[in-house]
């Protein structure tokens, strides 16, 4: 992944930022170097991870949803059995992976053909581009597609029609949708959920605590959704935890928000989070370029001592490679090159950095010392002045 360290809290190795040393970086010159980008998708995560990787970020994951599919269970195959039995007038497609799994399961039960025949013989509308593809790739056709991934557009198409005695086999997509089976029902028409699977939270909640840790302390700079129920998912965490309202505001402060498309998005505002990157073609590759131009417009470039540096997310980019920061740092190196080339008093330090005049100047002594430490053959750039504070050069 081009260099990139990966943060895995998925299986145990949390690695919290802020104790990274200083490293070499063979992709340190990638947009995304420094930044570290949280992920809360179970499915297809990896994906995510390689193509922030390629840009040089560190990638912490912390999913808030877990996918458990049904393709094996009584029900589906009832479900199946009965509408081939009694084939739909139209086919709601409302997920790709709802067509594959459902597809697929029938496939085992040797009733493939017979479902693909039914599907062939309905009015097919499909829920946005992935769902109509995946139709498409098992050679059927798609008779109307939404344009966008709202599933009210595609009850609409539906609607369009008209309703009456029509047999609407509509494909769940994790989630009950009573407000869709009833503006069918009330149109008359007959409706057969088709249980495909089912989103949860996940069994084990430590991974997206830590990344909800991460948010607070501010020690990553985006979050990634793919489902409004990741979106809700954490925050119901947060609720639970008693972090709900620190952790709008994180967002809202300091983290970017990104979502894969307006659905997921709605959610992310709903739970008060003010601007979201949402890609205009609603897959991953579109919502990590989106993203990544987004958080390269946080980069600062500068100089110490005629040696270019660069601030990015949680530290900086040196010619030794990524040298992590604390956010305390940060503020004070960026308030002594503000002010270059002029002394900065310990005082002064204490009020900007600190937010207080009577705290003991030691404490900057203390940290001065560890930022040039942390600074390496840079560090002499931060230089003391007798009885009068610091200056960079």
């Amino acid at each position: 992944m081009g260099g990139a360290v990966i943060v895995l809290s998925s299986v145990g190795n949390v690695v919290e930022t802020s104790t990274l040393q200083t490293r070499p970086m063979s992709n340190v010159d990638g947009e995304l170097a420094g930044f570290v980008i949280g992920i809360t998708a179970d499915r297809r995560w990896e994906e995510q991870a390689e193509l922030f990787g390629r840009r040089g970020a560190t990638i912490m994951h912390g999913p808030s949803i877990r996918t458990l599919p049904v393709d094996g269970s009584d029900e589906l195959r009832s479900v199946t059995e009965a509408l081939i039995e009694r084939p739909p007038t139209h086919v709601l497609a409302n997920t790709a992976l709802g067509v594959r799994s459902w597809i697929g399961a029938a496939e085992c039960w040797g009733l493939g053909d017979e479902l693909l025949g039914v599907i062939r013989a309905a009015h097919v509308v499909a829920r946005g581009p992935k769902a109509s593809a995946a139709i498409h790739q098992l050679g059927l056709d798609v008779a109307q597609r939404a344009l966008t991934e709202r599933l009210d557009e595609a009850v609409d198409l539906l609607l369009a029609h008209g309703m009456d005695g029509a047999r609407v086999a509509f494909m769940r997509h994790g989630e009950s949708s009573p407000a869709v089976i009833e503006r069918l029902a009330a149109a008359g028409a007959d409706v057969v959920e088709i249980p495909i699977y089912r989103w949860t939270v996940p069994a084990d909640l430590r991974p997206v605590s830590a990344l909800i840790d991460a948010v607070l302390g501010a020690r990553v700079d985006a979050v990634t959704f793919t489902s409004a129920p990741a979106v809700r998912n954490m925050f119901d965490v947060a609720v639970e935890r008693g972090v709900a309202e620190a952790l709008t505001a994180a967002f809202n402060q300091h983290v970017a928000t990104a979502c894969v498309g307006p659905v997921c998005a709605e959610a992310a505002t709903e739970a008060g989070i003010g601007d979201v990157v949402i890609p205009e073609r609603f897959r991953i590759g579109p919502m990590v370029r989106c993203l990544t131009e987004r958080l390269v417009t946080r980069s600062l470039p500068v100089q110490l001592n005629g040696v270019p540096i660069e601030f990015r997310g949680g530290g900086l980019i040196t010619p030794d490679g990524f040298t992590p920061l604390s956010s305390r740092d940060t503020a004070m190196l960026r308030h002594l090159l503000a002010r270059r080339p002029a002394v900065v008093s310990k005082a002064e330090l204490l009020r900007v950095v600190w937010g207080a005049e009577t705290a003991d100047e030691h404490a900057v002594e203390v940290a001065i010392g560890r930022l040039r430490r942390r600074l390496a053959r840079l560090g002499a750039s931060i230089v003391s002045v007798s009885k009068r504070g610091y200056t960079v050069v």
